[in-house]
């Protein structure tokens, strides 16, 4: 076993995991990154000290290996499907990938003493809000597979706490969006769902139009509102839970957010100011399950980890993807 202890990072080669091994290993944290590739990309992996081990969590002679290879102080996971139409469609891949492959990870971590995990989570594990802004204390009610499965693996690690000493940082994400400043990482999903990516492909001619669905919401246009969090702001929330952890503090759950909304016109809007490009809307039915507002309150996460986000204008995160979306390699991480 290495005598260094690192830190793990599942999913490292996606969109908000690649932004955190990035940030973790500007800053000299020793880090090994777990990712089958299969929604990853190897290229975002921009820190060469970063290790990468192609595998899967949900493999305990895979896991069984790595572990006495590295000496793990702490796992932060990021390793999930995230789409919740898919979700809907094919609930027995959620659940196997998203809840049962993590629970062979959460037994790896017990057998070889590792304490900490930082688990990905995600503000759909609130379901409908009953009130706005969004607070922890906000009761939890999932409405699809995906939601679900985060909300269930939450509640499997707080019983690992109980029976084996485990200690956690629950992040729930609202939107997460945006690139790295310099432009060498941003965001890169197949398929893509994401408003703001696919705003910015009409923009580039890739897609012809964007479709919004609902213009009847009880909202000032009608159409649905989000908040939105810069991916760097994200990855800097994981290293404070990381330095609060290793104090010894006890277990919490934070929500990640703005605590400012936008509609999906506004969006839209400022999508156009940033790219100076008309972009073609179709309007469409609403989607089920798509409530009007979904914003954060996220004043817990200041009080307790000393976190709050940086990019608070959403023009200025969306200037961030447009300069990544926009460049002869789009599509591609770069060096």
């Amino acid at each position: 076993m290495s005598a260094q202890k690192v830190i793990l990072v599942t999913g490292g080669a996606g969109y908000i995991g690649s932004h955190t091994v990035r940030l973790l290993a500007d800053k000299k944290y020793p880090i090994v990154v777990i990712d089958n590739l299969v929604y990853g990309h190897e290229q975002a992996i921009v820190n060469p000290e970063a290790i990468l081990e192609n595998g899967n969590i949900g493999d305990a002679a895979f896991l069984d290996q790595l572990f006495r290879k590295y000496s793990v102080e702490a796992v932060l996971h990021f390793a999930a499907f995230t789409y919740v139409g898919e979700s809907v469609a094919e609930p027995s891949k959620y659940y196997h990938n998203n809840l049962s492959a993590p629970i062979v990870l959460l037994d790896a971590m017990v057998k070889y003493n590792c304490r900490y995990i930082i688990f990905s989570s995600t503000c759909a594990t609130y379901g409908n809000p009953q009130y706005i802004p969004i607070d922890e204390k906000h009761p939890q009610d999932p409405i699809n597979p995906y939601g679900q499965s985060k909300y269930m693996l939450e509640k499997v690690i707080k019983d690992y706490e109980k029976a084996y000493g485990l200690k956690y940082v629950f992040l729930r994400y609202f939107n997460a969006s945006g690139a790295a400043e310099d432009g060498r990482t941003g965001e890169d999903h197949t398929p893509e769902t994401h408003l703001i990516p696919l705003i910015l492909e009409v923009a580039l001619g890739i897609r012809k139009h964007i479709t919004v669905f609902g213009t009847d919401y009880d909202t000032p246009d009608g159409s649905c509102i989000r908040d939105y969090i810069h991916v760097s702001d994200l990855a800097e929330a994981h290293r404070l839970a990381l330095d609060y952890l290793q104090k010894g503090n006890p277990s919490i759950a934070c929500n990640l957010g703005t605590g400012r909304g936008y509609s999906v016109k506004e969006v839209i809007q400022l999508s156009e100011e940033v790219t100076g490009k008309k972009i073609t809307v179709e309007y469409g039915e609403r989607r089920e399950g798509d409530p009007p507002r979904l914003i954060a309150a996220p004043a817990y996460a200041k009080q307790t980890l000393g976190w709050e986000a940086s990019y608070k204008d959403l023009k200025e995160i969306i200037r961030t993807a447009w300069a990544w979306h926009n460049n002869a390699n789009k599509g591609r991480y770069r060096k």
